[in-house]
């Protein structure tokens, strides 16, 4: 059992602070609006992965093709990340008219995140994996002490992060502030192209991909 313990905490930490679109969102969302917004971002995989767990598992056992399942995903995920990136970089510092506007905060981290592949990587080739082990070695509560371990990890770091900045931002100049944004603005453009390159490798296309 400690095993599995163990195994959930360090890989739920590990993907809690990994760099990634919805981690930049978390930064995002808590910096223009507050930290209840970037705890909204931070607790949509808990959304979001229950039907990616299932729907992962369904596909590894219809579908023919998962590098183009991935692919076509990858290349949604990747024009929508780049939206993100572009809406984030222009965001202007937070005023009461920027309050008064509505942040869309869980639909924007739900979409993100559905959009990624790699939650259906994660799922199909080491969170399934370890479900089973777990329930085989020491039944249902195996495989419970995994996945609760994870999402307590993976979402708590986000949310940590979260309250830390949407408290800071108040203390933040607009200059401090528009530098962030920008910042974050080219971050997730570059998962954005990193994205659409791993859509376009994974599709077919030769001499594309990021290694």
């Amino acid at each position: 059992m400690t095993t599995f313990l163990i195994a959930g905490i360090v890989l739920g930490l590990s993907a809690g602070l990994a760099p990634g679109p919805l981690l930049a969102l978390v930064l995002r969302q808590s910096l223009q609006y507050g930290r209840r917004e970037g705890l909204l971002v931070a607790a949509t995989p808990l959304i979001t992965d229950l039907p990616i767990v299932a729907g992962s598992i369904f596909i590894a056992h219809r579908a023919l093709d998962l590098e183009s399942v991935f692919g076509w995903v990858s290349l949604v995920g990747a024009a929508y990340v780049l939206h993100l990136a572009v809406e984030t970089a222009k965001a202007r510092f937070p005023t009461t008219d920027a309050a008064e506007q509505a942040p869309r905060s869980l639909l924007t981290g739900v979409l993100a995140n559905a959009l990624s592949p790699h939650p259906y990587l994660f799922w199909l080739t080491v969170g399934a994996p370890m479900v089973v082990a777990g329930a085989r070695d020491h039944g249902l509560i195996g495989a419970a002490a995994f996945i609760t371990v994870f999402y307590l990890l993976l979402v708590g770091s986000k949310m940590v992060l979260a309250i830390l900045l949407g408290g800071s931002r108040q203390r933040l100049s607009p200059r401090v502030y528009r530098v962030i944004m920008v910042t974050l603005g080219v971050t997730l453009a570059v998962f954005a192209v990193l994205l659409a390159a791993d859509g376009w490798h994974r599709l077919g296309a030769p001499g594309v991909g990021i290694g």
